[in-house]
């Protein structure tokens, strides 16, 4: 294991140290021997030792702190590891990449942010298993109609099926965090989207949930300046509707039409 390196409150740093939890996310890959995989913020390796005996044709590793990368680099110098920040990672990049599978113990301060460039970058994957705080997990897979259900929920979804595997407590983690943790599983969706219409979808996610608790004309007619009746029940939709109450498929029609 690798030497103390103690953990960061700024860069939201809590170490997984139990190896039945380790063990279960890298099952939970369902790893082959041609398999590409990347691991996003390894930390102080817990997961990166099971993987690096795991099965795999390439791994590498993104870790944005360079006091863990000196470690890591010391620990396991043939890992494949590079020092960046994952939030200005081009995640096209791995679109070249078969048989690509992501895992990662994701810090709780950016993973919403993190898994909303991934996936909406990287198209070209198998799967991806990461571990977030339980409330972000629940706002990930809540469906339409939940109070939990918003603008991370629709995009993600759009853009991947996500499902919950497992809950973990926060006693496995060190320093121990003040909620428990779940991990999940995301598995691609075939989405035929262009960069225009991606940029149109995140605009028309963003100024609409703004005004979650209005109906839908009205947020419209606050953005447009004139009344949508009419063009949204030609796009079958309610025109009182309330944006919890849309799907992906609804938002990414009145992104084309409106944004």
């Amino acid at each position: 294991m690798l030497t103390p390196n103690f953990p960061k409150k700024s860069l939201g740093q809590h170490f997984l140290k139990d190896k039945n939890i380790c063990a279960k996310i890298v099952k939970a890959l369902n790893l082959e021997p041609e398999d590409t995989v990347l691991e996003i913020g390894p930390g102080r390796g817990a997961l990166t030792f099971l993987l690096e005996e795991s099965p795999y044709r390439y791994f590498f590793a993104l870790e944005k702190d360079w006091d863990l990368c000196l470690v890591l680099r010391q620990e396991l110098p043939f890992l494949n590891l590079i020092c960046a920040d994952g939030l200005f990672f081009d995640w096209k990049r791995l679109n070249r990449f078969k048989k690509l599978k992501l895992v990662g113990n994701l810090p709780y301060n950016v993973a919403s942010p993190l898994l909303w460039n991934i996936f909406g970058e990287l198209f070209s994957y198998e799967l991806a298993v990461f571990m977030v705080q339980k409330e972000v997990a629940e706002r990930i897979v809540a469906k339409p109609g939940n109070k939990q259900y918003g603008l991370l929920s629709v995009w993600l979804q759009f853009f991947s099926k996500p499902k919950v595997l497992f809950s973990v407590p926060p006693g496995v983690f060190f320093p121990p965090p003040k909620v428990y943790s779940s991990v999940l599983v995301f598995y691609p969706r075939q989405v035929e989207i262009s960069t225009g219409e991606k940029k149109s979808l995140q605009k028309c996610l963003k100024v609409v949930f703004q005004q979650r608790r209005k109906q839908l004309q009205k947020i419209l007619y606050n953005y447009l300046g004139y009344k949508v009746e009419e063009e949204l029940e030609s796009l079958n939709l309610d025109p009182k509707v309330r944006p919890e109450a849309l799907s992906g498929e609804d938002f990414f029609r009145l992104a084309l039409k409106f944004f």
